[in-house]
């Protein structure tokens, strides 16, 4: 896959192929999608111009034997990893993904702007937990171990590192922290925020400018969230339980929804303003940077987790009041 067949924005593409040309590349790379953002395509589109024997142009030459090999995704110094249902014991021997490898190959090729959804669709787990476990970690540093096939980069594309259980996480982090020479890591995240800070740490962080975030931005919330955001930050309990009610009373389900997507992009924001990532959002006004000055390290993540669980409650048709109240105690004990 060559970066012209992907939704990678001309920027992206400058800062992907310039670090092969410089020969300055970081071992890690962390991606950064909306949902269906074509994140996976986009590595992979990397990962060419990287092995590429005839680069030009700032892209790869789709026709060499790598370039050939990578478009086919039979290249076989290339692994994936992506969340599975695990079964058995989570120290087995073998990579649990590894079965399901056909089907991921298939909707790639067919389909490389693919979804969370059509993925676990496709890959018969629709309405199922999935993980990745410590069994698909152990493998892959049984892997990496080895030498390359080709002689040149080992590579791993990690498809929603956020879902990898602690053990699994852990045991990753000790490969980042001491990678193995030519090893190429390329993680495609929807929520950066969830990661061990210790990771995103070891990575070099993309974003993908996609229409996800740019659609949440647009919502309308009539300066609740800001309102909210200052009465939290004053520990001002009783007038944010107000501002509570006012979201309760929003006209509809889908309005609730679509303010809590909008603060969970909020949220995103200031957790890449608290992480000196100010360049991935240069539209930052002064009211997010002065939240992201004032509120502890660990709220963004908490917030996060509280919103996406509010917007599933609401789908679930529980009481907008209670809800509502129940999240503003939640922000209000972990800002």
């Amino acid at each position: 896959m060559t970066f012209s067949q992907t939704k990678a924005d001309a920027g992206l593409v400058k800062a992907l192929s310039g670090m092969v040309d410089s020969g300055r590349i970081s071992h890690a790379i962390l991606l950064h999608e909306d949902d269906g953002g074509g994140g996976v395509g986009v590595a992979l589109a990397f990962l060419q111009y990287l092995y590429c024997r005839n680069r030009h142009d700032g892209d790869s030459c789709a026709a060499c034997p790598p370039c050939n090999k990578i478009g086919k995704l039979i290249h076989p110094d290339i692994y994936f990893i992506f969340p599975v249902v695990l079964a058995g014991s989570s120290n087995s021997e073998g990579s649990p993904s590894e079965p399901y490898l056909v089907k991921w190959r298939e909707l790639l090729l067919q389909n490389p702007g693919f979804t969370e959804a059509e993925l676990y669709d496709a890959l018969g787990f629709e309405g199922k937990a999935t993980t990745i476990g410590a069994s698909e970690a152990n493998d892959l540093i049984r892997k990496l171990s080895r030498t390359s096939l080709e002689g040149g980069y080992t590579s791993v594309i990690i498809y929603l590192p956020e879902r990898m259980n602690p053990t699994a996480a852990n045991r990753l982090l000790k490969v980042l922290e001491e990678p193995p020479a030519m090893v190429q890591f390329v993680l495609v995240t929807h929520a950066p925020e969830k990661l061990l800070p210790t990771i995103s740490s070891r990575c070099q962080l993309f974003r993908l400018q996609g229409d996800g975030a740019t659609q949440a931005l647009r919502y309308d919330d009539s300066g609740l969230f800001a309102e909210l955001m200052d009465e939290l930050l004053a520990r001002d309990f009783a007038s944010a339980l107000e501002t509570g009610e006012r979201l309760a009373a929003l006209p509809s389900r889908d309005n609730a929804i679509l303010f809590c997507k909008f603060a969970s992009e909020k949220m995103r924001r200031l957790f890449l303003l608290q992480q000196k990532l100010s360049a991935l959002v240069p539209d930052a006004d002064e009211a997010e940077k002065d939240w992201a000055s004032k509120c502890r390290k660990t709220f963004p993540r908490k917030a996060l987790e509280a919103l996406d669980r509010s917007a599933q409650l609401i789908r679930r048709n529980v009481n907008l009041k209670i809800l509502f109240t129940d999240l503003v105690n939640k922000l209000f004990l972990s800002i």
